[in-house]
């Protein structure tokens, strides 16, 4: 018996080395993945795998997960969202609740991620604030609250609200005003909990995230309100992937001006039906014409 486990290891190992030999400029990452069964080794490692591009070897006994991978063609980032998108959290990434749900019963993982943390949290505030007499602290803590469960209601609110800002920053021409508020945009983009997103919510945050953050940065860290607008062009495409995959309270309005990006023309997303126009503000302030409306 001894000697055919050994045989299995071996084989196993000489697959994996074949398969490693057609990954070119192959990097290779150690990552905790959650599951339970070989099931779940079969799902966790097909979502990762990309023929000749990315080769996932997961154990279910140590529950590490070995990446190996192309790094010009894709990165540990891109294998782990997939490995998410079929239901396992990683360290790095949280699965869709309902992705989970889905799982048959062997391969339900026990769940420890941040928004346990976050509940707990919100449980002693709560309990703090029963215990405090004061009216002023009370009125905090109910502010608190209420700011808890909007955030629960949609993640992305926040984010939504800071890109309006940021629009309008930029009708001013005010690169001082739009640098302050793309850094708000930016932590509250690092501050969203992905399981508390829809699934469809859910897939296009993470093609998008990363770039969002460093499109909100660059603005942020920028004085220069012509470099700002450039930046602010390809944070409002990725912006929008985000609106259509959200439910909107109200509508609203994908706008375009033709003139903007050297006569190529631009996008932006506005609260309003009114033409503001971001990319030129006073000289040029109703340029442009609504092109669809998002509701």
């Amino acid at each position: 018996m001894k000697s055919i486990n050994i045989l299995i290891t071996a084989t196993v190992f000489l697959l994996f080395t074949a398969c490693n030999v057609h990954i070119k400029n192959a990097t290779t990452k150690s990552v905790m993945i959650n599951g339970n069964c070989a099931m779940c080794k079969s799902a966790i490692e097909i979502a990762g795998n990309i023929k000749n591009v990315a080769l996932v070897d997961w154990n279910k006994d140590t529950k590490i997960a070995t990446l190996t991978y192309d790094s010009i063609k894709t990165n540990q980032e891109e294998i782990l969202k997939r490995i998410a998108l079929a239901g396992y959290d990683s360290e790095h990434y949280l699965a869709p609740d309902d992705e989970y749900a889905r799982l048959p019963d062997c391969c339900k993982y026990v769940r420890v991620n941040k928004s346990n943390i976050v509940q707990k949290k919100a449980k002693e505030d709560h309990s703090r604030h029963n215990q405090d007499s004061t009216s002023e602290i009370k009125k905090e803590s109910i502010t608190d609250t209420k700011n808890q469960t909007t955030q629960e209601i949609n993640q992305l609110n926040q984010i939504f609200d800071n890109y309006f800002a940021l629009k309008n920053a930029l009708v001013k021409s005010d690169a001082t005003l739009t640098s302050t508020t793309a850094d708000r945009l930016h932590t509250s983009i690092k501050t969203v909990e992905m399981n508390k997103l829809s699934k469809e919510e859910h897939v296009v945050w993470m093609k998008i995230m990363d770039d969002l953050a460093l499109e909100a940065q660059n603005i942020s860290e920028s004085k220069d309100i012509a470099k700002q607008r450039d930046q602010f062009m390809t944070l409002s495409e990725s912006m929008y992937s985000l609106m259509k995959a959200s439910k909107q309270e109200s509508p609203v309005y994908y706008q375009h001006c033709p003139m903007a990006n050297d006569g190529k023309g631009a996008n932006w997303l506005s609260k309003e039906s009114a033409i503001k126009n971001p990319y030129y503000g006073a000289s040029m302030l109703t340029c442009g014409k609504t092109v669809e409306t998002i509701k």
